[in-house]
């Protein structure tokens, strides 16, 4: 099973101008880099918590599909699946009909139900499901994902003499591990 994101966030869940107020920046010599910043501070979240912040497009490789119809999908909240493809031994798409699907889409983690093709097989990652996830608007991204952006940027901010962008984030700051804690999905 693989993930790919075919349509990246159009916005971020902080602004250059929310980050830079915190910063208490007030010239724009540094606005490409801040905006880099809260890029990576995004992704980095994203990759700690498995959730989608923004509205982004997502798209699931499966070999096949259990027989109990349901599968678990990563980067929720999922707004909506929008489809399900399956590919025979020739290489042919097929359409799945979605009428009888379910979607737990702010579950952890998100459930999606199908009987549909319960117990198909497919080649290598013959089975797609492409998918909306994310919380929508920057005004829905919970607070402490806010918060624990806006502060990542600062730390990378503060270290910017010391770590290139590219090699951001190397390190988080002091707290930040607790203020995502209540994002995270936590197993037994």
């Amino acid at each position: 099973m693989t993930y790919a994101l075919t349509t990246p966030p159009a916005s971020e869940p902080v602004s250059l101008d929310e980050a830079k107020n915190y910063l208490r920046i007030d010239h724009d010599d540094d606005d490409e880099l801040i905006t880099g910043l809260i890029v990576t501070a995004r992704k980095h979240l994203e990759a700690l918590t498995g959730l989608s912040l923004m509205t982004q497009s997502w798209r699931l490789y499966r070999d096949s599909w259990p027989k109990s119809g349901m599968i678990s999908l990563a980067h929720g909240p999922v707004a909506s699946v929008s489809s399900v493809t399956v590919y025979d031994a020739e290489g042919n798409a097929n359409a799945v009909a979605l009428d009888r699907a379910r979607l737990d889409g702010t579950a952890r983690p998100v459930r999606f139900y199908l009987p549909e093709i319960a117990a198909a097989r497919a080649s290598m990652n013959g089975i797609e499901v492409d998918f909306i996830a994310g919380y929508g608007a920057a005004a829905d991204v919970p607070e402490p994902a806010k918060a624990a952006i806006t502060r990542h940027v600062a730390h990378m901010y503060a270290l910017r003499g010391v770590v290139a962008l590219t090699d951001q984030p190397a390190a988080e700051p002091q707290g930040y591990q607790a203020l995502i804690a209540p994002l995270k999905s936590w197993r037994l």
